[in-house]
């Protein structure tokens, strides 16, 4: 009996561990998301670059933002804890960028610089 015992309680330890394990998962994400921008300094403009770095990073969980004028796209490294993906997309259609499928929102565009729109 005493030997069943130890077993059990071996068999209880290993569950915990592997629980424990899967609660300390991969909670930094790193997505790339294209988008469309239409001027070449839009990394360094007043009205984009600044918004993208300001804006962004207040938003809760996102960590880091790099925008790539050439690819039109935008890497964003977010706490997978504190939002989500779509909820990033979402704040970038807010300054009037296009987010993968998600289209920029209409007055934010209205008010991006002349040079950043078609």
């Amino acid at each position: 009996m005493k030997f069943f015992k130890q077993i059990f309680l071996v068999l209880v330890m290993m569950l915990c561990s592997n629980l424990v394990s899967a609660q300390k998962q991969k909670t930094i994400e790193k997505a790339l998301i294209k988008t469309n921008i239409y001027c070449n300094h839009c990394a360094k403009c007043e009205t984009c670059g600044e918004k993208f770095q300001k804006v962004l990073l207040r938003e809760k969980g996102i960590q880091m933002v790099t925008v790539d004028e050439k690819e039109m796209t935008i890497e964003v490294v977010y706490n997978t804890k504190k939002t989500d993906l779509t909820k990033v997309k979402t704040a970038i259609t807010k300054l009037g960028y296009d987010a993968d499928e998600m289209l920029a929102d209409a007055v934010a565009y209205e008010g991006l610089d002349n040079c950043c729109k078609k």
